[in-house]
């Protein structure tokens, strides 16, 4: 299992806008090959920035499945116009959970 992080910055005054166009894509993400999951979280210091934790059965089942699929695209245009500049993505990998 790896995660998507995507760190997402929105427009000032988009903010509801943004969260319910990835409430709206959720079934997108759902329905992809290797997604296990979707999480949504909100900086409190920064309010416009958030952060997309994706969970995924393999990086390419994101990279290459989703990517390349027209629910992607769906999802940008939920979501694009929401977006102050381009999302900067990583994949992480746990290597240790003690709790």
């Amino acid at each position: 299992m790896i995660f998507e992080i995507a760190h997402i910055a929105v427009k000032p005054g988009m903010e509801s806008a943004f969260e319910q166009g990835v409430a709206e894509a959720a079934p997108l993400f759902q329905r992809a090959k290797g997604c296990h999951g979707l999480s949504l979280q909100r900086g409190i210091e920064e309010p416009t920035h958030y952060r997309l934790v994706v969970r995924w059965e393999t990086v390419e089942d994101h990279t290459v499945h989703f990517r390349n699929s027209e629910d992607f695209q769906s999802w940008r245009a939920l979501v694009g116009h929401c977006f102050e500049s381009a999302p900067r993505v990583e994949h992480v990998a746990t290597v240790l959970q003690p709790f």
